[in-house]
């Protein structure tokens, strides 16, 4: 059991039988009155945020997040397989545990899915990816001092915003927890 006091950034925690993650806290001393701990706590089976406050003393038990390396395999349109490299099993997902890191897998990358008592709940692409621009408009010669951007999307149907030069067929780098577009690779 932790207490709230002892709470940091990026714990997981299981309060009223959920399990949240510790998006932001902070210890707050009133002048008048007791201390108590403002939590922003993330729900990480709904994703759902919640705002609010504890007593520092109070206890809670902590919440064990397993992560395993997993490739993903394929979609038959309503599930997605994923196999663990280790064991060699299947284990399908449906849309929601997977949607976030669908924009920046292809079939046979490696990813991160995450566990909570057995029961996956999402699915985490690696931070930065190198994926190929399969439609952009042509790039002008000398268009690369102003810092101006143009659509292009990448091979897993992604749309992002990349420099003038930058052609189709380019393979690029992004940083898949902002969706942004970080250098040619």
């Amino acid at each position: 059991m932790l207490m709230v006091g002892d709470f940091r950034k990026g714990m997981t925690v299981e309060i009223d039988g959920k399990v949240w993650m510790i998006a932001d806290f902070q210890h707050v001393k009133p002048g008048k009155g007791a201390a108590f701990v403002s939590l922003r706590l993330k729900n990480v089976m709904t994703g759902s945020v919640l705002e609010r406050n504890f007593n520092p003393s109070d206890k809670y038990a902590r919440a064990h997040i397993e992560t395993k390396e997993m490739q993903y395999l394929y979609s038959d349109g309503s599930l997605y397989y994923f196999m663990d490299v280790e064991t060699y099993e299947q284990l399908p997902l449906n849309h929601d545990q997977v949607a976030d890191a669908l924009n920046f897998i292809r079939e046979n990358d490696t990813v991160k899915v995450r566990f909570y008592q057995d029961a996956a709940f999402a699915v985490e692409a690696d931070n930065f990816v190198t994926l190929r621009i399969i439609e952009t408009e042509p790039g002008f010669r000398g268009d690369t001092a102003t810092g101006t951007t143009k659509p292009a999307t990448l091979e897993t149907g992604y749309k992002i915003n990349v420099p003038l030069f930058v052609n189709e067929g380019d393979l690029v780098r992004i940083d898949t927890r902002s969706g942004e577009y970080m250098e040619r690779a």
